[in-house]
């Protein structure tokens, strides 16, 4: 079918969660598939993305898009009639591409070591984790969202993470808002767009995942 839309994805990922924003934003009717990304992934996937052979994947017409922020600037410039996700000057363009590489390097290693380790290692996370969120809340200062008054590029690049801030105050046992109030305060912002509350697991979930991990690799 021309012009189909489909997402291979995983619900508590936060890099499939900013490709269903980015759909969402765009008003994009997609098909969405859960793949067994610890067990059995599907011939689709490993089709689609035999590189690294990781979700999410978006297939649009019948061709693959790997990686979230590759498929979010895709999804902007497929469906570039309604609402922009990039913003259309060149130099704040670069600075929102900057900001979300800075997210993808800095903060996965950072909050994995929050729920996937104990003792030392587990404190030097949270310390790291703190420090980039910390950053981050500089860069957004005042304003509702990164860009300005306008949802775009480095919230869908950071929101993917907030479904998980529950998890790592559950772990780690401190608290993000008072870490981070603006913060904080972003989040639940974001949280009231339709496209967002639609995309985003519910965090107790996500915790009880972890939770279960955690049991599992004897990590508690």
């Amino acid at each position: 079918m021309a012009n189909e839309v489909i997402l291979l994805d995983y619900w508590p990922s936060m890099f499939g969660i900013r490709t269903r924003i980015a759909l969402r934003e765009k008003g994009v009717e997609f098909e969405y598939r859960e793949e067994d990304i610890i067990n059995n992934k599907s011939s689709l996937l490993l089709e689609m993305n035999p590189i690294h052979k990781k979700i999410p994947v978006l297939i649009h017409d019948g061709k693959p898009v790997c990686e979230s922020t590759i498929q979010v600037q895709y999804i902007d410039e497929v469906w570039s009639h309604k609402n922009p996700i990039l913003p259309t000057d060149p130099y704040q363009r670069s600075q929102a591409r900057f900001w979300v590489d800075f997210i993808d390097k800095k903060m996965y290693d950072a909050q994995k070591k929050i729920w996937a380790t104990n003792g030392e290692e587990q404190e030097s996370g949270k310390k790291e984790f703190i420090e980039i969120l910390k950053t981050l809340e500089a860069e957004l200062g005042d304003k509702p969202f990164f860009g300005g008054d306008d949802f775009g590029y480095v919230d869908i690049g950071l929101i993917g993470y907030y479904t998980w801030f529950h998890a790592y105050e559950t772990f780690g046992n401190f608290s993000i808002e008072s870490e981070c109030p603006k913060l904080i305060g972003w989040g639940k912002k974001c949280m009231e767009r339709e496209s967002v509350a639609k995309s985003l697991p519910e965090s107790e979930k996500v915790t009880a995942l972890l939770s279960g991990y955690r049991k599992r690799n004897l990590v508690e």
